[in-house]
């Protein structure tokens, strides 16, 4: 029975909380954010696999240090964010790579892990870390929820009406940088950016409101990790990849709805 409940238990924790991160991260065109924070963090594995340190750990570490150090460079204005992105990203899995070459075998599979993903490999402990860590990040989403999105929205418009935007952009990099750590053994970090965008997308064409589009993002991520992980578990295939295919479909068919409700209403318009 702990086959299929802790694979469904973390990646349904991981799911919830990354639906209304994601939406921020579209509201804020930040999409890659993702994509280099979990790229960087492979660093951290690294770490782990040379000096035996807690592999969780060190992922976190990495990558709250990654969040940290992005938001500073963001207001560089000799480069544009997206080149420092793409240079963290690259910097730290070569660094992975690298490190990790000479390892012996194991160091090589926790490595695979990372990078694809392995949710049936999560125990007790992981569950209880993962649901502590994805806890207090969704407090602080839910405690800062208003200045988050006021600041993604416009962020001078933000610090005008009096948000603290110069601490909210960190803030949100910090939360990013959580649920990476903390998604990166259920998605792999190839693929876990995709949990936090593609069902944020989907609820896009679904929703009238930030908070709306928050929530349904929410629910189609759970969704689709549901059903990865009942599909999959049986059936022996990747379940990120599962997850990413689900929710693409969701994306498809709430793209095509909104086509469709546009015509309709276009139509009546016509009369």
């Amino acid at each position: 029975m702990t086959d299929i409940i802790y694979p469904l238990l973390g990646g349904v924790l991981t799911a919830l909380v990354a639906g209304p991160l994601g939406s921020l991260l579209l509201w804020r065109r930040m999409a890659y954010f993702g994509d280099s924070l979990a790229h960087a963090s492979l660093f951290g594995v690294a770490l782990a696999l040379m000096f035996d340190l807690p592999m969780g750990t060190m992922v976190a570490a990495v990558c709250m240090g990654a969040a940290l150090l992005l938001s500073r460079l963001m207001r560089d204005s000799e480069h544009g964010i997206d080149t420092w992105l793409t240079i963290m990203a690259y910097a730290g899995m070569s660094l992975a790579l690298l490190m990790t070459s000479s390892h012996d075998e194991h160091g090589g599979h926790a490595l695979e892990d990372y990078l694809f993903g392995n949710l049936l490999s999560l125990s007790s402990s992981n569950i209880i870390w993962m649901c502590l860590g994805l806890v207090v990040v969704a407090l602080l989403l839910w405690r800062h929820w208003t200045g988050l999105v006021a600041a993604a929205i416009h962020e001078e418009t933000a610090a005008v009406d009096g948000w603290p935007v110069h601490w909210l952009r960190p803030l949100l990099l910090l939360l990013l940088a959580a649920v990476v750590a903390a998604g990166a053994k259920v998605m792999g970090v190839l693929l876990i950016s995709a949990l936090m965008v593609i069902p944020a997308a989907a609820a896009r064409y679904l929703a009238r409101s930030p908070a709306q589009m928050a929530r349904r993002a929410s629910i189609i991520a759970v969704v689709c990790m549901s059903a990865a992980v009942l599909v999959g578990q049986p059936l022996h295939l990747p379940i990120a990849a599962l997850v990413v295919l689900f929710a693409l479909s969701f994306l498809l068919m709430s793209w095509l709805l909104h086509r469709w409700q546009r015509r309709q209403l276009g139509a009546t318009s016509a009369r």
